[in-house]
């Protein structure tokens, strides 16, 4: 369960985020704190378990800005959203330069907000999945966002549509098997060297959940399954 916590000195607005936390599966509301005096306490305290904060900027007299110093400083791996009607230069300029994964502008509605929760959520399994990293593994961390349709149909040079169909059409067949890339090889009689292209690509959109095995030589396997809430756009390839 991936712990939240929510900062906002609006007890309505903090309300309504907890039960918007509380409908994205996964996801637990840990706390919620009025004041940054609270919120400070909350993520010193270690006997808290936090992943994620929802952070609200204007707080009566304080700027949750103030906060992000205080989470850093801790040595927590504690993310930040932040959740907010600023939308100037100068405070969106300091929450990326602390790091904060997302930024709400509200009002917003809850799409948006699962959009959020779910695309930080993608990225936490990812960076757990991996004890060492591909360079197609980082670039995904780093630049990976929602899937955009028409940017996901365009395929990169040196893949086709006709084996993308075929390896898709497998993988939609399997939707629960985790596979290595000497599977998919077997199971639809495509070179090793090509299937590890196409699985790659399939990765870095997001269709694909890289896990990384270690045999008995200590060299890496990667293993390959289908998330779950990707079925629709893995279909568009299957066509």
């Amino acid at each position: 369960m991936i712990n939240v916590l929510i900062v906002d000195d609006d007890a309505m607005v903090a309300e309504l985020n907890r039960c918007y936390v509380a409908r994205v599966p996964g996801f637990n509301c840990c706390g919620v704190a009025s004041t940054l005096a609270q919120a400070t306490a909350f993520v010193q305290d270690a006997s808290h378990d936090i992943d994620l904060v929802l952070l609200d900027v204007y707080m009566q007299q304080e700027s949750g800005l103030d906060l992000l110093p205080v989470i850093r400083a801790t040595g927590r791996p504690i993310d930040v959203i932040m959740i907010s009607s600023a939308s100037d230069r100068a405070t969106i300029q300091t929450s990326l330069h602390y790091g904060v994964v997302d930024y709400l502008i509200k009002p917003f509605q809850f799409p948006r907000f699962e959009e959020a929760l779910s695309n930080w959520r993608n990225r936490y399994n990812q960076m757990e999945a991996h004890s060492y990293y591909e360079q197609a593994d980082v670039d995904n961390l780093i630049h990976s966002g929602p899937p955009d349709v028409a940017d996901t149909r365009r395929l990169p040079k040196g893949l086709t549509q006709q084996t993308l169909r075929t390896i898709c059409q497998w993988i939609d067949g399997h939707p629960e098997k985790e596979f290595s890339t000497d599977d998919l090889a077997n199971a639809v009689a495509i070179s090793r060297v090509s299937c590890r292209k196409y699985l790659i690509w399939l990765a870095q959109i997001n269709i694909l959940f890289t896990t990384i095995h270690y045999g008995a030589t200590g060299r890496p396997v990667y293993h390959y399954r289908l998330q779950a809430d990707q079925v629709g756009l893995l279909k568009q390839y299957c066509q």
